[in-house]
């Protein structure tokens, strides 16, 4: 219990420094959500390689690569959650908003303003115990069940580390719901112009 109250405070405050930094905190996390989504691209590039070099390497020479399984494994993690930050500053996730969308525009706001709260207070949380879980991975050396034995903290690190960074990005959306004047405008495409701002 006392650690829910750490993350919900440690949230809080966060969500007060962001307010204090404006329209720089929101470039930055632009920056670093472009950043992670190409690398989050690179590795499903890297992914497809590596899936068809096993591949070749089974059927056209009878030695199948060791550790492809828990390999692919591990790096989809790595995917999903580098690009889930960017994902939902362009409104990308799925979602069902039939009967918010049938709502007045005040009442879709207070709406919209209590999901992002609970969500971001959940993506602490679990941003907070997913750190404790890669850290004992990381801590016991964990591994893969079979050769060549994959360190899995890598993996578990990014897991965290995405959701921290969402948590963050739906912090901003709020502080752009109730402050627009200081928050530059959401992001409505996958072509950002480039920022003028210093």
């Amino acid at each position: 219990m006392t650690e829910l109250l750490v993350v919900s405070l440690l949230t809080f405050f966060t969500i007060l420094a962001l307010g204090l930094m404006g329209a720089r905190a929101e470039f930055m996390q632009r920056r670093i959500e472009s950043v992670l989504a190409i690398i989050s691209a690179a590795i499903i590039l890297f992914l497809m390689a590596y899936i068809l070099a096993e591949v070749l390497m089974r059927y056209a020479f009878n030695s199948p690569l060791p550790g492809h399984l828990e390999g692919a494994e591990l790096l989809l993690p790595m995917i999903v959650f580098l690009a889930v930050s960017y994902t939902q500053a362009r409104n990308g996730h799925v979602g069902m908003s039939l009967v918010v969308d049938a709502l007045p525009h005040s009442a879709r706001r207070a709406v919209n303003f209590v999901t992002l709260t609970l969500s971001v207070l959940t993506c602490a949380v679990l941003a907070y115990f997913g750190a404790k879980q890669a850290y004992f991975a990381w801590e016991i050396e964990d591994v893969t069940m079979t050769p060549p034995y994959w360190k899995i903290w890598p993996s578990a690190a990014i897991v965290p580390l995405g959701y921290l960074l969402l948590s963050i990005r739906m912090s901003l959306q709020i502080l752009q719901t109730i402050i627009p004047s200081m928050f530059p405008d959401p992001v409505t495409d996958d072509l950002e112009q480039p920022s003028t701002f210093q």
